[in-house]
């Protein structure tokens, strides 16, 4: 399974990194919402792992909104991981498109279930 993290926290994205790539899944990042959406644009991924605050252009709520504007991206499963975790924020993730929401500290081993159960229900084969 491709994953793609936008996440600007160094440690966060080896951290990820590590247990994804350590289960098979194919892994790449990008370190701010413009780069972001070039890297999901070209490499298509399975899913995308998204942080809210980034550093540029756009937050994560912006990259989600243009995400799911792509054609070949609006399926995508996104999965928000942030430290912004007030209801408002979150109603503003799930109503741009967001799949699923994580509160930073999160559990590692919750979120390679969440990815790994997205596998099993919309990926067809790898």
């Amino acid at each position: 399974m491709r994953v793609l993290i936008i996440e600007d926290s160094d440690s966060i994205v080896r951290m990820i990194q590590a247990l994804m790539s350590g289960r098979g899944h194919e892994v790449k990042s990008a370190g701010s919402g413009a780069r972001g959406i070039e890297e999901a644009l070209a490499w298509k991924p399975h899913a995308i792992l998204l942080d809210i605050n980034l550093p540029g252009a756009f937050d994560g709520i912006q990259v989600c909104e243009k995400l799911r504007a792509d054609a070949t991206l609006k399926d995508t499963p996104v999965i928000i991981i942030s430290a912004m975790n007030d209801e408002e924020v979150k109603r503003k993730a799930f109503t741009v498109g967001a799949t699923a929401f994580y509160d930073k500290p999160f559990s590692p081993l919750a979120l390679l279930k969440e990815v790994e159960s997205l596998q099993r229900r919309s990926v067809p084969s790898f």
